[in-house]
């Protein structure tokens, strides 16, 4: 595996103090490992007390901000290490391996996942100078974490001590936020995401519909014309995107559900294969095996005996 470069080189900031009382808040609202929803919708916080090991979840469109400890997140053959300096940024659904590298109990990793409004980010675009179209690259990557990110965060964390605003002021600081993960370096990627008819937004289109129809036997051509692009073209840039093509991220998301599924609402493993469309068991046994480490029914049992995972 290769560590990911795309972060920028930059001179220091001085984003201590800020980092300091996200960490505080966030140790504040979270008694425990795992995730926590919060009275702001799109904000979900993270706290884990030690590290974990390689865990693979998907990942939706979201900007993940650690504040305290170390985590690494795995598409394809690539590594991208995310801290307190650099922010992970997600910006397509992605089949990603996560893993929590720096955490104890005294200093446990913290870390903040926003969910992008695609539709916000489009209203952003809109009112953005056209920048120069560029190739598909990996919807996954990591971005400096300068002082007006962290200003906006620290802010829409304090809003959570004032519930009777939240309904006003937080999509006003969720829409800064959006916009400061557009101004950044990066921020092209996010930015052909939304722009109708640029070589990201076709691969999202295929992405939705694998999405909505992960279980029916989809032909590349019937993605390919969703996407609006020939099938050697969706194939490349779909990769480019992903790490996979169309059909592997197809089986991917299915046996993501299918373990979803046991996991959450206590499917047998044959069931839940036919759920997501199998039709041999032996056939989705040695593939979830191949994707997560073990058996259907083993890797569920060590699962709910560490209480779930954090995805991010």
């Amino acid at each position: 595996m290769s560590a990911a470069t795309s972060t920028p080189s930059v001179a220091p900031f001085d984003g201590f103090a800020p980092q300091r009382e996200l960490a505080d808040r966030i140790a504040r609202l979270t008694h425990g490992d795992g995730l926590h929803a919060t009275a702001v919708e799109p904000l979900v916080l993270i706290r884990m007390s030690e590290p974990t090991q390689p865990i693979a979840s998907v990942y939706e469109p979201s900007l993940c901000v650690v504040v305290q400890g170390r985590k690494q997140a795995i598409l394809g053959d690539e590594v991208f290490v995310y801290d307190p300096l650099n922010y992970l940024v997600v910006s397509m659904t992605l089949p990603v391996v996560g893993q929590i590298l720096t955490a104890t109990p005294a200093q446990p990793y913290l870390c903040l996942r926003i969910t992008l409004d695609l539709r916000v980010l489009g209203e952003l675009v809109l009112q953005s100078p056209p920048s120069t179209p560029r190739p598909t690259d990996r919807a996954l990557f990591l971005a400096r974490t300068e002082l007006p990110l962290l200003d906006a965060l620290l802010r829409l964390l304090r809003l959570l001590d004032s519930p009777q605003e939240i309904d006003v002021i937080a999509p006003l600081i969720l829409r800064e936020i959006s916009y400061r993960a557009l101004c950044g370096d990066l921020g092209y990627r996010l930015r052909d995401l939304v722009v109708a008819d640029s070589a990201g937004h076709r691969v999202g289109r295929a992405i939705d519909l694998i999405k909505s129809r992960y279980a029916d036997a989809l032909s590349v051509e019937e993605l390919a014309d969703a996407a609006h692009m020939s099938v050697s073209a969706l194939h490349h840039r779909f990769k480019a995107a992903t790490s996979l093509s169309p059909l592997q991220f197809q089986k991917s998301l299915r046996l993501h559900e299918a373990r979803r599924l046991m996991l959450a609402e206590g499917f047998e493993a044959a069931a839940a294969a036919h759920r997501v469309g199998y039709e041999s068991a032996s056939q989705f046994s040695r593939e979830y095996r191949r994707l997560f480490g073990a058996p259907p029914r083993r890797e569920i049992v060590a699962l709910r005996a560490l209480g779930g995972a954090a995805s991010d």
